[in-house]
């Protein structure tokens, strides 16, 4: 079984981001760390393959140094990385989907692909569709259980509402991971040591054919939140608080 983990180097969420321009930031001086969605999706590759037999590889966009992001996937349990290279902080969904594409269908025969449910940075939430319309192959996102059957998986997934739907899949399919599904382990120091001897195939993105340059989206604008201004409590009866309310989002706010 050849699983492929699709895993984004991502800014730690409790980071201090200081911005730079209008629509970049200081990577130099940020932490980063695998997306939390994506650590799901290495235990769950992982486990099949101690149970079934076969290799887990983590493929990622990202800068040079998003290699330590595979190294702890490897760390993990995951066999091998392909790491494709972009010189941009931020690179569209559909760039980004064509790149696995490539690189994945140029490495192997994927049996399963998983991705995080969603990136905790752009938190576009389309990478996982793209590639699976990409590949013609089904998907199923924020799955919390599965279950695998011969030539196919069973997978549960919310719907809202407090509704579970349960859903068989043919493989091979593109399946979005979330918290539920398992908990990922925690690298113990020797398997730390032994990922940073397991092999990245290092490539960059127009190795691939992919230009950057004819992207559906770019970022215009990155802003640092507004710090919140103190609580402000309303007096009067409902009536004359709705008054006020309305008049403070319409006039102080400026949102309606």
């Amino acid at each position: 079984m050849q699983i492929y983990v699709c895993v984004k180097h991502v800014p730690d969420t409790a980071a201090n981001i200081k911005i730079v321009g209008e629509n970049g930031f200081d990577d130099a001086g940020c932490k980063f760390i695998a997306n939390p969605y994506d650590e799901y999706a290495v235990e769950q590759a992982v486990q099949l393959v101690e149970k079934n037999g076969g290799e887990v590889i983590v493929v990622t966009v990202g800068k040079a140094v998003a290699a330590a992001t595979i190294r702890a996937a490897m760390a993990m349990g995951a066999h091998r990385g392909i790491l494709i290279t972009v010189d941009s902080q931020f690179l569209d969904s559909q760039t980004t989907a064509q790149a696995l594409k490539v690189a994945i269908e140029q490495d192997g025969k994927p049996d399963i692909i998983f991705t995080g449910k969603g990136a905790v940075d752009s938190e576009g939430f389309q990478t996982l569709y793209r590639l699976a319309a990409g590949m013609n192959l089904p998907v199923v996102n924020e799955i919390n259980k599965m279950e695998l059957g011969e030539g196919k998986a069973t997978v549960g997934h919310e719907i809202g509402g407090g509704a579970r739907e349960v859903l068989d899949v043919s493989l091979p399919c593109v399946l979005g991971t979330t918290k539920g599904l398992n908990e990922p382990r925690y690298p113990k120091f020797p398997d730390i040591m032994k990922a940073k001897k397991k092999e990245i195939k290092q490539i960059t993105i127009a190795d691939l054919g992919i230009s950057v340059d004819g992207a559906q989206s770019e970022l215009e604008k990155l802003e640092k939140t507004p710090d919140r201004s103190g609580a402000k409590m309303l007096e009067g009866d409902v009536r004359q608080a709705v008054e006020e309310l309305v008049n403070i989002l319409k006039e102080e706010e400026k949102v309606i």
